[in-house]
């Protein structure tokens, strides 16, 4: 009960609720933030609350303008270390937990080989690499560098050089997902794609230049409110034999593009704590923050025909970790950093690319339909029972429970059956 309580505290501290939509799915009201509520902040961060555990954060990315999409990234404010710290000051998850919790330490270490995930985030980080090194050597996986083949670092064009400009945000943003790719598939190569801007139409076009370096995966952990002429725009992200993810967004129940489209994974979020009450040894609930809903843009394509009283694309499809007060240790340094703790769906984008490397299904995958047509999903999923991201109707759009739910869709990866 007071953990229930705690989520309801979290709710009305840190979101106005998103509205969404279908002909039968009405969102309530959306509830009045407190005065501690997050704001859309960028390099200069507004922190925000989170009255349960007493853990501060701020979003890594500013409000997106029309025309743009931002990362769903949160950064805890109150933990941080310098850049050299002790390896027992390093908080937030380390890989072998999250191999642990998603049943993937088998995976992670034999499987990958020959996998490439792309990585397509907008602006530069400088320090990409030299801090990518320093995450993998501080939990003992081998060395991915561009003198050894396994990164690299292109421009929106294919490009290795002529970046475009470096910001903090954008910094943080790619080491998030570096890590993350490097915590759960160690063996698999990785290629970061560069935007000039977080404008559409460069993202647009570094997504088409990823795909068309012939990847595995490609995650993105950006996006945007769902806009009219969306749905023009999806062909973009329309890549069979390529298993595309995209992040739901972290600000509660609402639909975003392009995790709206029936040709990605829409990865949703959960708190995620160690337990001692299940054989498992971990414990998940939706995350508030997650993104999830009924498209009001894309309809609902075949492999959904059994979500009732919506008549789009619904949102989610598979979920991780993503509150940032059981967030993830990530290594950034530019322009200043260290040790940091990040939660948000941008997590989850990466990290299930990574798993379907470590499946090495990726060429088998049609579009969102993989994870429903499989039929050892049941198996190979956690169901994730508790939890909101918000009040609407039907309550199964944004209340965790017995089969799929929005928020986290048909549930967490236990082990790589599912995908």
């Amino acid at each position: 009960m007071r953990d229930a309580v705690a989520r309801i505290l979290i709710a009305a501290s840190v979101l106005a609720l998103a509205a969404c939509s279908s002909n039968s799915a009405t969102p309530a009201p959306p509830a009045a933030p407190l005065p501690n509520a997050p704001t859309s902040v960028g390099d200069s961060a507004t922190q925000s609350s989170d009255h349960a555990s007493g853990g501060r954060w701020a979003r890594v990315c500013g409000p997106a303008a029309a025309g743009e999409f931002r990362c769903n990234s949160l950064v805890r404010t109150d933990l941080h270390t310098d850049a050299n710290p002790h390896p027992s000051s390093i908080q937030g998850y380390a890989p072998s937990d999250l191999q642990d919790a998603y049943k993937l330490t088998s995976a992670s270490a034999s499987n990958g080989s020959g996998q490439t995930v792309a990585i397509v985030d907008p602006l530069d980080d400088p320090k990409a690499e030299a801090d990518l090194g320093v995450y993998r050597s501080q939990f003992g996986l081998s060395a991915c560098t561009t003198a050894n083949g396994c990164f690299k670092k292109l421009n929106q064009s294919g490009v290795q050089g002529n970046y475009p400009k470096a910001t903090k945000s954008a910094a943080q943003e790619i080491s998030l997902d570096l890590d993350m790719v490097s915590a759960v598939c160690p063996n698999c190569h990785i290629t970061l794609v560069e935007a000039n801007s977080s404008l559409s139409s460069d993202l647009l076009a570094a997504e088409d230049t990823a795909a068309a370096l012939g990847p595995n995966e490609i995650s993105n952990s950006f996006g945007s409110a769902e806009f009219t002429g969306a749905a023009s725009l999806a062909s973009h992200f329309n890549h069979p034999g390529i298993a595309i993810t995209a992040s739901s967004g972290d600000n509660g129940f609402g639909v975003q593009f392009p995790a709206d489209l029936q040709f990605v994974t829409a990865v949703g979020g959960t708190t995620l704590a160690r337990s001692s009450a299940n054989a498992r040894g971990w414990s998940e609930t939706a995350w508030i923050g997650a993104g999830s809903g009924c498209s009001t843009i894309i309809a609902k394509p075949s492999w959904q025909s059994f979500l009732p009283n919506c008549n789009g694309r619904v949102v989610a499809d598979i979920s991780v970790v993503a509150d940032p007060t059981t967030g993830v240790a990530v290594y950034d340094t530019y322009p200043s950093g260290g040790w940091m703790v990040f939660g948000g769906t941008s997590v989850g984008a990466p990290v299930v690319a990574a798993i379907y490397a470590l499946a090495g299904n990726a060429s088998t995958v049609n579009y969102s339909s993989f994870p429903y047509l499989n039929g050892s999903y049941a198996t190979s999923l956690f169901d994730v029972l508790g939890g909101s991201n918000g009040s609407c109707s039907p309550a199964y759009l944004c209340t965790a429970g017995q089969g799929y739910d929005g928020p986290t869709g048909l549930g967490t990866p236990n082990g790589t059956g599912a995908l």
